[in-house]
């Protein structure tokens, strides 16, 4: 009895190692993504949590002919991805709605290429689209409920070398602001605007290359309107910091662009209303485009170092709501083309994910201006040694594109002119918000 017994637990010792049918062939994910890399000599870099995974059918899902099909079997069961940094080097990560591949992305390119061969076919799917994504911005219902009529509070205007700047704070709803700046050049006449959502590049709108990019378009001819992110700047005092990472913000950033157009066109006598344009970068490029979409009155966009079919944006204030759903599946690229045959600039580099955009994304807009006899009127300008700001280079981009398409002076063009204000000058409601409006909303975290 005692050797039949011994022989049991043997036995039971073993299968309790084993990989069987029994135990799903089970291994702990740890070890089969330490395998993997030893397997194909690559670095795995972890932005995931692998304590206490177990891999059912583990060493089934290893190709052994494909790190990346491996990878992605692997991984694929717990909502894990991966994202390939270099030849040797892969990050895994969280699953990520909004990101994609450029392969995912030139599908896509290449399947919203199968749905219009010619202006016709283009024109009814970009009625469509606005119609949806509008829809699904819920913006008619946030307009809904806006002040109407609201007056923004201005500050005093400050005069420096060819432009002046003034504070605004635009009440949108019932107690809730919006705040920026108005740069306008120093010369009288009709101006072309230029709205310009902030990305998430530090210190907001306030930073030195903002104050430089809208000083220097304002010397050289045009009013630029500059405004906070939903929860940053003065915006953070009434709705906190957290109200920015939400769905609407994505809603109420494309509805504060919209009304501080309606009011520069209805209060302003020298905005020229045939030259309106939109210019961000990052984010506040993603809300340019957002914005072309939502209203035809823009005739001219430059969105800069944002742009990719195979991202949407890596903020909810991008992407909260899903517009990208819309008609079936769309994506940056196409809400882009949106401003066919108007003027457009793309600002593309080789450090993030625009490095696509002069094989993909480009000749897909190109082809679709194509349709207007316009492909004059899509620029790229890729810098493939550069990264992820908005720099010298990009902004020299931006003021050459604007000298070409609005006229502006390019004897002006001088940064080195522009004035850097300290940051709280360039506040409505004071350094702490003591100026805000008896009936604001006040936010207590």
């Amino acid at each position: 009895m005692k050797k039949i017994a011994t022989t049991f637990c043997l036995c039971a010792a073993f299968g309790a190692q084993a990989q069987t049918f029994e135990n799903q062939f089970s291994r702990s994910l740890h070890d089969v993504l330490n395998d993997i890399s030893q397997r194909f000599q690559v670095r795995l870099k972890y932005d995931i949590d692998t304590v206490g995974k177990v891999l059912p059918y583990a060493d089934f899902r290893i190709r052994p002919y494909s790190v990346e099909e491996s990878l992605t079997g692997v991984l694929a069961p717990f909502d894990y991805k991966f994202v390939k940094q270099s030849e040797k080097v892969y990050k895994l990560k969280n699953y990520e709605y909004p990101r994609r591949t450029d392969a995912d992305g030139k599908k896509m390119i290449d399947w919203l290429n199968g749905l219009y061969g010619d202006r016709e076919s283009w024109e009814k799917r970009a009625e469509q689209l606005r119609v949806e994504i509008r829809s699904r911005l819920e913006l008619d219902e946030a307009l809904a409920k806006c002040v109407e009529g609201a007056k923004p509070i201005l500050s005093k205007v400050r005069k420096f070398d060819g432009y002046t700047v003034q504070n605004f704070a635009l009440e949108t709803w019932p107690g809730l602001y919006v705040c920026g700046s108005i740069y306008t050049p120093r010369t009288k006449g009709k101006h072309p605007l230029i709205i310009c959502p902030n990305g998430h590049f530090g210190n907001g709108r306030y930073r030195k290359d903002q104050q430089q990019r809208m000083g220097n378009l304002a010397r050289m001819g045009a009013i630029c309107v500059d405004y906070d992110l939903y929860g940053w700047g003065e915006s953070a005092l009434q709705v906190g910091s957290k109200a920015h990472r939400t769905s609407d913000a994505h809603v109420i950033q494309a509805m504060d662009g919209i009304l501080i157009l309606d009011y520069m066109l209805s209060h302003r006598k020298d905005v020229d209303a045939t030259r309106i344009a939109a210019n961000g970068g990052s984010g506040g490029g993603t809300a340019s485009v957002l914005l072309t979409a939502l209203d035809k009155r823009f005739t001219a966009c430059a969105p800069v170092v944002s742009l990719a079919s195979h991202f949407d944006g890596g903020c909810p204030c991008e992407s909260g709501k899903a517009i990208q759903l819309a008609c079936g599946g769309t994506c940056n690229a196409e809400l882009t083309a949106l401003m066919a045959p108007n003027p457009l600039l793309i600002v593309s580099d080789g450090g993030d994910w625009t490095a696509s955009v002069p094989w993909l994304e480009y000749p897909y807009l190109q082809r679709i201006y194509g349709f207007y006899g316009a492909k004059n009127q899509v620029r790229n300008v890729h810098l493939p040694k550069e990264g992820h700001d908005f720099g010298p280079n990009k902004r020299d981009a931006v003021y050459r594109f604007f000298v070409d398409v609005f006229g502006l002076d390019k004897t002006l063009w001088d940064e080195s002119k522009v004035t850097i204000e300290p940051y709280d000058d360039l506040k409505s409601f004071g350094k702490n918000g003591e100026k805000m409006p008896q009936g604001a909303i006040r936010f207590v975290e």
